[in-house]
């Protein structure tokens, strides 16, 4: 049996969000689709970036201060302050644009499913977009794609 490839198992029907799209938007886009996560793309539909339901929850947490304490007049901070930085810009969005995460891991239409699931797993994703050669959104593949896949290659 030949060896199934992105292009065998992806969803080709993308929901995607445009990135001037609002925090709310988002949130009723991923409840009415009961997904929970969705490429961004530009108003050229080009994929921009990545949001999830994590990227959401942040927006709704509460904003931690890093803790410091003070040494000869100076502030020393005991946590990551870009940390800090990131969630501040992230619990005061507004837009899609935002919260979104810039750097996408992707796959091509011929990439082997196993090293899909090997990617999922090392980047601690459960979503992966899938472009052609042009570098166009043409899929998604899920964690559950995977699962279902090896259930059809029995």
């Amino acid at each position: 049996m030949a060896e199934l490839m992105a292009k065998d198992i992806m969803n080709k029907n993308v929901i995607t969000i445009n990135k001037d799209a609002s925090v709310e938007e988002l949130s009723s886009l991923l409840l009415e689709h009961r997904i929970s996560g969705v490429p961004v793309l530009d108003d050229d539909g080009n994929m921009v970036g990545i949001v999830t339901e994590g990227d959401l929850i942040v927006t709704d947490a509460d904003l931690q201060y890093p803790r410091y304490f003070k040494l000869l007049d100076s502030i020393i901070y005991l946590e990551s302050l870009s940390k800090f930085k990131k969630n501040l810009k992230k619990h005061l969005a507004t837009k899609v644009e935002e919260i979104m995460s810039e750097e996408v891991v992707a796959v091509s239409e011929d990439t082997p499913i196993n090293e899909i699931a090997n990617t999922m797993t090392s980047n601690n994703i459960n979503r992966v977009p899938v472009t052609d050669d042009n570098n166009n959104l043409v899929g998604i593949i899920t964690r559950a794609d995977i699962i279902k896949s090896m259930d059809t290659e029995r």
